[in-house]
């Protein structure tokens, strides 16, 4: 019985291993066979990206215990594995060097392993017959060549050269619009006649797969260039709406299938130079493409779920980048804006360009920082609020500590200096704005900078900081002239809570803020410095007598308190609490420095300054307005005795 059972047991062990050898062996088959089978029919894009997507997930989720390796290759393997999953993460966050890592990973698959060749490649896109090939086939290659010269300035590059930044007319529009169009494109790739090699077609076929698989869809490469911003989903016909034109028109709904009107996910725009420009060679294809991004470009850092009752998140990428990323039912469609700052070109000598009066308005700018003034930045959106900030804290004294203040980190002011003593703080979910101010309090901060004054608790925060917590401060806003922004902050302060009274929270106002520098923007995205305004409060002079004493009757009594009385009335109603000049202007391309700063200023900023920056202000001040104004009332003198001046008489 002991045998039987034995020899069943042995039976039962061949029988389980020759299973097991055909099972195996069937598999390899298979593989071989899967092999085999790759033809020309299988060079498409989307074949390619399905392999790639296949490859790299067998590469990041094998037992690599179950190969028997040694142990030298283990670690190897192990390394390269981790190295692959972190790039793959980090590559999705807008890190260029994860980005590249991935993208070099596809080229070795496809070109080692999927066998894509001189021949085939051209399956995936045309590039040997230049008229199958789409706007963006065109504009893809377009700017891979143009980056192999300039980087990330090639779309810069591409602009500049062939003036794309201009104001045209468009089919189908009546006024003028900045726009890229398809034919631009293609006239830009006729003139070029780039000749590739394979490498360089391949390259363009890895970065397709890989913004599709990965990365930001057709804004991908774009995204990392050097530009103000990028943005999508914000103009077109959104998917709610064909329901309604279905039922509605037709020949409507005919038109935007044949894609002749944009929808939604055909909406790419972006910020350069300060000007909104569309391309309109552009697409995400789908609406279902347009949701992928803006559901993967906000998520660095794990800033919590965009979900239909929290509509809107805004973050910042791995490259310092600001992204706000908006959702239905909150907004009508999927959207995201992406605002970029160049911190390598926030000076102020960019904004003056050489222009007449530009280095004795450069001269004034830093004397307001190292003066120690609080001063407000002030302008619409996208006019380099944020740039100007910058390039002004370039001149704040390397003893100074600063901390900053932000809704979403945008300064990004260590990456400048990485040698200076500085902190930036924003608000959590669970930590508010307050609550970091007051942390501020208590880290030996100097100057202490609010990224933007956009809501009513921030502003307060400002007001705070200026008048307890720091040495001064800087801050942007979004006012239009300065009586708005006053008024601006003392609502803000009175909607806070923080005052009853408007009188008591404007006097707060104007006590703290001595200057405000105001940006525009014209029609054609020009930027500049339309002036510097300074604030000055108005002392409250006792002006009531006790002459009343003096008099004798009750009616001399009577009007002297009456004196009195209306004394008060006009403090009460209609006394204005501060008054406000302009010390610089900008008229017709010219930077003009107007009225002299007040003598109160002047002393405090002399105060703050070192000895020698003391001594060059003191030679500003008499050069630009003392020295002038003597020659304007010797003019003015010369005049009332009506002679000429005099001249000197050369020999």
């Amino acid at each position: 019985m002991n045998l039987f059972n034995i020899f069943m047991i042995i039976l039962v062990l061949i029988g389980a291993g020759i299973l097991i050898a055909y099972k195996l062996k069937k598999k390899q088959d298979e593989k071989v066979e899967e092999q085999v089978h790759i033809d020309d029919k299988t060079y498409t894009l989307e074949k390619m990206t399905a392999f790639v997507k296949k490859r790299l997930d067998e590469i990041t989720k094998i037992n690599l215990y179950d190969i028997g390796l040694s142990e030298e290759e283990l670690k190897r393997r192990k390394s390269k594995k981790y190295e692959l999953k972190k790039a793959l993460k980090g590559c999705t966050y807008g890190d260029v060097n994860d980005k590249k890592y991935v993208k070099e990973l596809i080229y070795d698959l496809l070109a080692k392993e999927y066998g894509v060749d001189e021949i085939n490649v051209s399956k995936a896109i045309p590039f040997d017959v230049p008229s199958l090939l789409t706007a963006q086939d065109k504009f893809d290659i377009i700017l891979y060549m143009y980056k192999q010269e300039f980087g990330y300035e090639a779309l810069t590059e591409i602009i500049k050269k062939y003036d794309l930044a201009r104001l045209k007319y468009v089919a189908g529009e009546a006024k003028p619009c900045y726009v890229i169009t398809e034919e631009e494109i293609s006239d830009i790739f006729e003139k070029e006649n780039f000749v590739l090699s394979f490498q360089d077609k391949l390259h363009v076929v890895v970065q397709r797969i890989y913004q599709h698989y990965k990365g930001y869809s057709s804004i991908d490469e774009i995204r990392d260039m050097n530009i103000d911003g990028i943005s999508g989903g914000v103009s077109g016909l959104p998917e709610s709406f064909l329901s309604q034109v279905a039922q509605a028109d037709g020949d409507y709904l005919t038109q935007i299938v044949d894609h002749k009107v944009p929808r939604a996910c055909d909406s790419i725009w972006i910020m350069f130079q300060g000007k909104s420009i569309r391309l309109a060679f552009l697409s995400f294809g789908t609406e279902a493409e347009l949701k992928r991004v803006c559901q993967n470009i906000y998520k660095y850092n794990n800033p919590g779920q965009l979900s239909d009752t929290n509509g809107y998140k805004i973050n910042e990428m791995k490259d310092g980048s600001r992204v706000v990323v908006v959702r239905p039912s909150m907004s009508e469609t999927w959207a995201f804006f992406v605002r970029k700052f160049d911190v390598k070109r926030s000076t102020l000598e960019q904004w003056f360009k050489n222009e007449p009066g530009a280095d004795e308005s450069i001269e004034l700018l830093k004397y307001l920082v190292k003066g120690a003034r609080i001063t407000s930045i002030t302008g619409e959106q996208g006019c380099g609020k944020t740039t100007l900030l910058m390039g002004m804290i370039e001149n704040i004294y390397e003893t100074m500590n600063l901390r900053i203040t932000e809704t979403a980190f945008e300064l990004h002011l260590r990456k400048i200096y990485p040698t200076r003593n500085i902190l930036s703080m924003r608000e959590t979910e669970t930590v508010s704005g307050q609550d970091c101010l007051d942390v501020q309090k208590k880290t030996d901060g100097s100057v202490n900078i609010i990224g933007e004054v956009a809501t009513d608790p921030v502003a307060s925060w400002m007001i705070q900081s200026a008048q307890v917590a720091s040495k001064f401060t800087l801050f942007t806003h979004h006012a239009k002239t300065f009586p708005d922004l006053v008024t601006a902050l003392r609502n803000s302060m009175l909607r806070a809570g923080v005052f009853k009274n408007e009188r008591t929270a404007e006097e707060q106002v104007v006590s703290v803020l001595n200057f405000d520098i105001h940006l525009a923007k014209n029609f054609r995205g020009k930027r500049y410095v339309e002036r510097v305004t300074e604030c000055i409060p108005i002392e409250d002079k006792n002006e009531y007598t006790f002459d009343h004493r003096k008099e004798k009757t009750l009616e001399g009594k009577m009007d002297k308190f009456m004196d009195n009385a209306t004394y008060y009335f006009t403090k009460s109603t209609n006394r204005e609490l501060y008054k406000y000049v302009n010390i610089l202007e900008y008229h017709d391309g010219e930077y003009i420095l107007t009225n002299k700063i007040s003598d109160t200023n002047i002393k405090e900023m002399l105060n703050n300054m070192d000895e020698t920056d003391a001594e060059e202000f003191t030679k500003f001040i008499e050069k630009h307005w003392t020295t002038k104004a003597k020659r304007h009332n010797e003019k003015k003198e010369t005049k009332k005795r009506g002679r000429k001046p005099k001249t000197e008489v050369r020999s």
